[in-house]
């Protein structure tokens, strides 16, 4: 996935979420080891200490770990991994419908609207 960052949100959260995603959708596997900090920092074309900062927040929610020496793994917690997965949904499914809403789109009108719209 690219990294497609904005102004509108922190750059941090926005890594962290494209990070999330590829463990989710699984670019990066239970007990995968991750690029580096510099690695993943040029990919994304943002400092290191912002992608340090980043990382660092993943562990702390244990999507991630440390190996001293040996760098960071995706956790091989498959519940932890399926937690991620639920709660970017509901957020994804929070902001959608939010935008619906702006669009003049009540709750049972965006269900329709999906039914009726779900060619891919």
């Amino acid at each position: 996935m690219p990294w497609k960052l904005s102004a509108d949100k922190p750059i941090y959260l926005q890594l962290m979420d494209h990070i999330k995603a590829d463990v989710v959708a699984g670019n990066y596997k239970p007990g995968d080891k991750i690029p580096s900090v510099r690695e993943l920092a040029a990919a994304a074309g943002v400092n290191p200490n912002t992608m340090q900062k980043a990382l660092s927040e993943l562990e702390r929610e244990g999507l991630l770990f440390s190996e001293r020496t040996s760098g960071r793994f995706v956790s091989d917690d498959p519940a932890r991994i399926e937690q991620t997965k639920v709660t970017q949904a509901k957020e994804l499914t929070h902001d959608y419908l939010g935008r619906m809403k702006q669009l003049g789109f009540e709750r049972d009108a965006v269900t329709e609207f999906i039914l009726q719209n779900n060619e891919e």
